[in-house]
């Protein structure tokens, strides 16, 4: 008898042809009236879900008592309780490997777009200001042979580093829990601290994942420290920042400007004054959001779900110890 998966998230033909030849595939809609409703109903008899952005605690887990494994479709994984899951030896997959260079990119684009105002003067050629040449108010900023601070080396920081080393010629600052010596190498890159990083950098740009020590990592004592004509970037989570000191301090120019891909509030309200600054730009979380990639990113989940389902250890697995406690 087959398993049964609840899938929370729509995928291509040919990884639904996938899961339903392995699994009794049963696709819920949250995002409709009904909201987490038809999920609820679906988990007495689930053996396996994926899908993402849905926070699924443990109150809600607690009604599927045959849950074997979750794959989540996504890097972060702050939408589950890693401690409850071990706990009932449910295996947490995600998809570390696949957008690592797309974020990559989003994070550069960022970098360029504020430095050199693209949104901005873009917006300013369609309403059809642009009369004469640039005048010195609207020049941008160098980003070639600038120094880019990174804060979180991990796949996504170390793509970045070659990028701004290799690609513009930067120099590379970074904080992490510990010196990485291969890095080090491979960029000519300085290891710093926290307060020391944003102090120096021309650009910062945060890639740490979100848990409760980088909770509000940066605030208004951080974005003090940092030069007249820097750049902040954040591609991780929105509350590793604590976005009214963001605001605050863009509204009294400390900084030069941010590029934005993540809020503490996603979708990110109408009101929100981040909205009405010149010197933002802020994208809708589109780090991983290309065809590719997202397709990719679905194919990972499949591969670790179905391997989990069959009583494999899935190569994406981020509670080992629930594996662990599996072969005792």
């Amino acid at each position: 008898m087959k398993k049964r998966v609840i899938a929370y998230k729509k995928f291509s033909p040919a990884l639904t042809a996938r899961l339903q030849e392995a699994a009794e595939l049963i696709y819920v809609d949250v995002t409709g009236t009904h909201g987490l409703a038809p999920l609820e109903d679906a988990l007495p008899d689930a053996h396996g879900l994926i899908g993402s952005s849905v926070k699924l605690n443990a109150e809600l887990l607690d009604k599927a008592p045959h849950l074997e494994a979750i794959a989540s479709v996504s890097v972060g994984y702050d939408n589950y309780d890693l401690d409850y899951l071990t706990r009932r030896c449910i295996l947490l997959c995600n998809t570390p490997d696949v957008l690592t260079e797309t974020v990559a990119d989003t994070a550069f684009a960022l970098i360029l777009s504020t430095a050199r105002r693209v949104v901005e003067l873009a917006n300013y050629v369609k309403a059809g200001d642009w009369q004469a040449s640039l005048g010195e108010p609207l020049f941008g900023s160098d980003v070639h042979g600038k120094t880019l601070g990174i804060v979180g080396m991990g796949r996504i920081g170390s793509a970045i580093a070659r990028r701004g080393h290799f690609g513009f010629g930067m120099t590379i600052l970074y904080n992490s829990h510990s010196p990485k010596p291969d890095i080090e190498r491979e960029f000519a890159a300085q290891y710093r601290s926290l307060d020391q990083l944003l102090s120096e950098a021309d650009f910062i740009c945060v890639t740490v994942p979100l848990s409760p020590e980088t909770t509000r990592l940066i605030g208004a004592r951080e974005f003090a420290l940092l030069k007249p004509e820097s750049f902040f970037i954040n591609i991780s989570r929105g509350k590793v920042v604590d976005e009214k000191a963001l605001i605050d301090a863009l509204q009294k120019q400390q900084f030069k400007g941010a590029g934005l891909d993540v809020f503490e509030k996603e979708p990110l309200p109408a009101d929100s004054p981040l909205l009405n600054l010149p010197n933002v730009v802020a994208t809708p979380h589109i780090g991983s959001a290309t065809h590719g990639t997202r397709e990719g990113m679905a194919r990972c989940a499949v591969d670790n779900l179905l391997a989990a389902l069959s009583g494999k250890r899935p190569p994406d697995l981020v509670n080992r110890e629930a594996w662990e406690r599996r072969s005792q």
